[in-house]
C-alpha cells in the first residue's frame, strides 16, 4: 500500500480530533470553516464557550504544535472574528490546539493544548 499524502494524514488527524471532542461532551459547529486566506479547522462548543481548534497532525517525532506560528495565530484570530460576526452569541472565546502524532490508525498520540493563543497579546 502506499504511503498516505500530507493531505490524508492530515484529515486522518482530523477524524482523530473530532472523535476525540465528541467523545468528550463537546459539540462540534463546523469543520475546515473559511473566511478569506484562514481556515479553522474546527469550531466547537463546551458550555458557554466558543472554540476555534487548530489541529496539526505530524508523522514525525517533531512537536506539531510549533507549526502553529504567529502568522497561523493571526490568521485564524481574523477568520475566527468574521465567523463571531456570523452568530448571535455571547459566549467566551478560546483557541485551541490539538496535536496528533499519527503513525497507524491504532498508534497515534493526541494532546490537546487548551488555551493554547491568545490574538493580540
Amino acid at each position: 500500500m502506499k504511503n498516505p499524502s500530507t493531505r490524508q494524514k492530515g484529515d486522518r488527524g482530523e477524524v482523530i480530533a473530532l472523535e476525540y471532542l465528541i467523545s468528550s461532551g463537546y459539540t462540534i459547529l463546523e469543520t475546515n470553516w473559511s473566511a478569506h486566506k484562514a481556515e479553522i479547522d474546527i469550531i466547537a462548543k463546551e458550555a458557554d464557550t466558543l472554540i476555534f481548534i487548530e489541529v496539526k497532525t505530524r508523522t514525525s517525532p517533531t512537536a506539531p504544535e510549533v507549526a502553529v506560528t504567529l502568522r497561523k495565530q493571526q490568521l485564524i484570530a481574523s477568520a475566527a472574528s468574521q465567523y463571531q460576526e456570523l452568530i448571535d452569541h455571547n459566549w467566551a472565546i478560546r483557541f485551541d490546539i490539538i496535536t496528533v502524532n499519527y503513525y497507524s490508525p491504532q498508534n497515534f498520540n493526541l494532546e490537546h493544548f487548551k488555551d493554547a493563543f491568545f490574538p493580540g497579546l
